[in-house]
């Protein structure tokens, strides 16, 4: 009987979790003796013999943490988990990684800021970590995907690697599968619930060597992010912005207590020049139309009418934003993507 069923029977059963198996390795001396102990219904055995069936089908991989492949970050982590579940490409799991998190209602700027930054990464060979939630994290994703190199980012789930959260978010996870790799702990099938993204929140800690923190009001789960990289002992960086917005609060609020560096840009961590690629023109035209637009879809008038701008110009800009994947086009006009 292999090592990773035994250690998935432990895992999946009720009530363990990384740090009740550490002592329950540690008192058995090996999975297989924890397993004796243990005497898991024939239906438990079913069950993961089932789970790593599915995970066959759907190319998942087990990565254990005596595994050369299991990320050293991680493996540094008090109580990380034993066991994760790998999705795409592997060459992603030992190279050096960055976390870059924040808000989920990210300002057009902070997103291309984000991006940027997580572009300057990926060029540097970094694997760029996040939760690919939309805002923030699809800006880090997006950002290094924009790298031409093989292996840039690794999109952390609360769920199964299978189950694509946010559905939106569909083609990017389609896209991080080549370019990069889906990691969780959660068993393969697996719907998650809201306990389950501070557990992801943790992971994305501690797989990153540094973490890097957009804006983020003081309540986010991207704070919950910062508070256990802090407490791992991980280099933290963090945005400035207008101290009038709450998306600002957390990352102000790391500088001020001096919890956290200013981040400024990519020049901050590689010798790199400033670019500065339009920026006067790349704010003028996302203030103006990303800023104005949400989940509930807005019409390509009321656009104009919002903007101040003829329905012709803001046509192309749209174009330019949707192809940036920045923006969305729906049922009845575009969203924020």
């Amino acid at each position: 009987m292999s090592d990773i069923f035994n250690k998935l029977l432990i895992l999946r059963t009720p009530g363990i979790g990384p740090a009740r198996y550490n002592d329950l390795l540690r008192r058995f001396g090996a999975p297989g003796a924890v397993v004796d102990f243990l005497n898991p219904s024939p239906e438990q055995r079913d069950s993961v013999l089932r789970e790593m069936e599915l995970a066959g089908s759907q190319h998942v991989y087990y990565i254990d943490d005596c595994d050369v492949r299991y990320p050293q970050n991680l493996r540094m982590v008090k109580n990380h988990p034993p066991v994760i579940s790998v999705r795409g490409n592997l060459d992603v799991l030992n190279k050096p990684m960055v976390s870059i998190v924040g808000t989920r209602h990210a300002t057009a700027t902070g997103m291309g800021f984000i991006a940027d930054v997580a572009h300057g990464f990926a060029e540097n060979n970094y694997a760029v970590v996040s939760g690919m939630a939309i805002g923030t994290d699809t800006a880090a994703h997006r950002g290094a995907l924009r790298s031409g190199a093989k292996a840039v980012t690794i999109a952390v789930l609360a769920g199964g690697v299978d189950y694509v959260w946010p559905i939106e978010n569909e083609s990017l996870y389609r896209e991080i599968l080549v370019r990069g790799a889906i990691i969780s702990e959660m068993p393969v099938g697996f719907v998650p619930v809201a306990t389950n993204f501070v557990q992801r929140n943790k992971l994305v800690a501690g797989l990153g060597e540094k973490l890097i923190l957009g804006e983020a009001d003081l309540k986010s789960g991207s704070m919950t992010t910062a508070r256990f990289a802090i407490e791992m002992g991980r280099d933290i960086w963090a945005v400035p912005s207008h101290p009038a917005d709450l998306r600002a609060f957390g990352p102000n609020s790391l500088i001020r207590n001096g919890q956290a560096h200013l981040c400024m840009g990519v020049e901050d961590f590689f010798d790199v020049e400033k670019k500065q690629q339009n920026l006067s023109k790349k704010v003028d035209v996302e203030n103006n139309l990303i800023d104005a637009l949400g989940m509930v879809p807005v019409s390509e008038s009321v656009l104009a009418e919002l903007v101040k701008k003829s329905v012709s110009e803001i046509k192309s800009e749209l174009v330019v934003l949707e192809l940036q994947g920045l923006v969305r086009k729906v049922d009845g006009g575009y969203v924020r993507a």
